[in-house]
């Protein structure tokens, strides 16, 4: 299944086909009538009614420019089919040459807070040139942005009242267990003020939507429209934002997800006051601990964020967080897996001095570390990604026919290797700034193969100590072979130099 952002839609057929989507808007589904369980609560009548009016539809529309160079056809003046004519093509062309055309889209949110502050998801409010805002008594606003974070694809609005709203409270998603109740209110297919009830399926779903991924996962039905839309617990309060569904069809087949509030209610908050996202910096790329890595270290279990790299004029750039150290704890929250850290360094604020647990050569040790700001340190990093995010290996390209290749070739686990000199730095076009043993060769079906190593890598450390050349390549695997090892581990550098840590196994 392919997962689609879906801003607008134009016409309901659109949603036909799509199997994994936002829930901005779509064909009409009736959901299963089963989604409340007989031994659920009696009834969620005053709760819902406690809660309709704070409750919003949001429609938008677009200008949306049209390549489409047809001549506008010319019908008789006084012709019968003249004003269908000029409504349908209006804009198309002709005198105006506007050719354009108006998309609209429905979504839901939530009021957060009485003087007209109003969250929603980013992808039903992205690139829309009118925002209106629709109560449930009937009267409508205008709306303006005042900030969008794409990263965890939520949105905050504001309008004018005239008077004070219905406000809804926050609610502390981490105490939610899977299980307890949940009801959905929203806009779906356009039907606003609808209610859903269903229960927590799971927690921390990742589904690769961004990089702080951690989704609750809910069986309350959710349709195309309650994007943006809230998920209360049973005492009225706000536990997610409805956001993304699981769907060959269309409709729901039982499978939501919810922003949870303990990611979102510090976006909105942050939204409000400044306009913009200022989330926390550590300044080093990570990638996961594998079993082999962590076999390779001698942990003994496979967890933390293993550290691949540091970013040049980062938080850490002074030597306190180092490669090849494996962050268990930041600042008080275990970090049971690589995906764990960025999240918990985004949610710290900008500044702040916080504690920061990791292994190094074996050992347990606190490092105080005080935290710079992620915008920032995304115009430092090569990549605009999530610095504190797995670096994605380089596929790299193999030397040009004819190129001079290095004179001296040793061969150790399916790679050839020399010593990096200037022809082969020359040769596989290798930066300066990276230092090791050059890959001149990697056999097709070798354990080199397998992970990834291809010619022109360098090999910067092998177990956790640095190599310069071959022949101590050569000595450390011989060695590792003797200690009855498995796996060596490598700090691998491709010719730009990111860097990565890999396993290879040891025949």
């Amino acid at each position: 299944m392919a997962l689609k952002m879906r801003s607008s839609v134009a016409h309901a057929a659109l949603a036909l086909a799509v199997s994994f989507s936002l829930v901005a808007g779509g064909p009409f589904v009736v959901p299963a009538a089963a989604q409340v369980q007989p031994n659920g609560p009696e009834s969620v009548a005053d709760l819902a009614e406690s809660l309709l009016d704070a409750v919003v539809n949001i429609s938008t529309s677009q200008n949306v420019k049209s390549d489409d160079k047809a001549p506008v056809p010319q019908v008789p003046e006084g012709s019968p089919f003249q004003d269908f004519f000029d409504e349908f093509f209006k804009g198309e062309g002709g005198e105006g040459g506007n050719q354009g055309q108006t998309v609209n889209s429905l979504g839901s949110g939530f009021v957060i807070d009485p003087t007209g502050y109003i969250a929603t998801n980013n992808h039903v409010i992205e690139g829309a040139d009118d925002i209106e805002v629709n109560f449930a008594n009937g009267s409508k606003l205008k709306a303006k942005l005042v900030g969008t974070d794409p990263k965890t694809d939520l949105a905050l609005l504001k309008v004018e009242p005239k008077a004070p709203l219905k406000a809804v409270p926050f609610g502390d998603s981490r105490t939610m267990r899977i299980g307890d109740w949940v009801m959905a209110i929203g806009n779906p297919f356009g039907l606003g003020g609808s209610v859903t009830v269903g229960i927590i399926s799971a927690r921390g779903r990742n589904i690769n939507a961004g990089p702080y991924d951690n989704f609750i996962q809910t069986d309350a039905a959710i349709n195309r429209g309650n994007s943006g839309g809230p998920l209360f617990n049973m005492k009225g309060e706000v536990i997610g934002i409805n956001t993304a569904i699981i769907s060959p069809s269309g409709g729901s087949i039982g499978i939501g997800f919810s922003v949870p509030t303990e990611l979102a209610q510090n976006i909105f908050l942050q939204l409000r006051d400044f306009g913009e996202t200022r989330r926390g910096w550590l300044g080093v790329r990570i990638q996961p601990v594998t079993d082999d890595i962590a076999e390779s270290i001698g942990m003994s279990e496979a967890k933390g964020a293993l550290v691949a790299g540091i970013i040049k004029g980062g938080p850490v750039d002074n030597g306190s967080i180092m490669t090849g150290d494996v962050i268990i704890r930041f600042d008080g929250k275990d970090v049971d897996e690589m995906r764990d850290l960025p999240r918990v360094v985004a949610e710290s604020p900008v500044g702040k001095a916080v504690d920061v647990v990791l292994l190094r050569d074996g050992k347990e040790m606190t490092i105080k570390v005080t935290l710079g700001r992620l915008e920032d340190g995304e115009k430092q990093a090569d990549d605009d990604e999530v610095t504190e995010g797995e670096d994605t290996p380089d596929e790299g390209t193999t030397p040009e026919t004819g190129e001079a290749q290095p004179s001296k070739v040793d061969r150790v686990l399916g790679m050839g290797i020399s010593d990096l000199g200037e022809e082969a730095r020359k040769t596989f076009e290798i930066v300066e700034s990276v230092k090791g043993v050059v890959i001149t060769e990697v056999a097709p079906d070798s354990a080199a193969a397998e992970r990834g190593i291809v010619p022109g890598d360098v090999i910067v450390e092998i177990g956790q100590e640095a190599v310069t050349t071959a022949e101590e390549v050569k000595s450390r695997i011989a060695k590792l072979k003797s200690e009855d090892r498995r796996n060596a581990l490598m700090m691998i550098a491709n010719r730009t130099g990111a860097l990565r840590y890999i396993t290879v196994r040891i025949d």
